[in-house]
């Protein structure tokens, strides 16, 4: 994805690996985390680490996945979106960002429907 073709999400991109606290995020995340998991893990405040998830979402640096239970509780784990990311200068002196996605399995596309159905209700 080269900046010409999508400045939001460079910027984006940007934005939150320019954040201590998101890289701190990035650093534990080795497994999916819960919220308070990562607020503990990094002693950083809940309200700002949901803040910090959802900037990391939004530069689609973390997904959320939720973990359907039976008593119906169901809770959200973050885990990294990305292999490796790099951003350098293109041929025509332009910022360019190349994120290696990992293979995505069964679970994890059952989980991304999930998460779309809630966003619906």
């Amino acid at each position: 994805m080269s900046a010409s073709d999508d400045d939001l999400d460079l910027a984006r991109v940007l934005d939150a690996l320019n954040d201590a606290d998101c890289r701190a995020f990035l650093r534990a995340l080795e497994e999916p985390m819960t919220a308070n998991e990562l607020s503990e893990a990094c002693d950083v405040p809940l309200s700002t680490t949901y803040r910090k998830l959802e900037l990391l979402t939004d530069a689609t640096l973390v997904d959320e996945e939720t973990e359907v239970r039976s008593d119906g509780r169901h809770r959200s784990r973050y885990r990294t979106a990305f292999d490796s990311l790099e951003i350098a200068f293109d041929d025509d002196h332009d910022l360019d960002l190349d994120v290696e996605r990992p293979a995505r399995g069964p679970s994890e596309r059952l989980a991304d429907i999930w998460a779309e159905v809630q966003k619906e209700t």
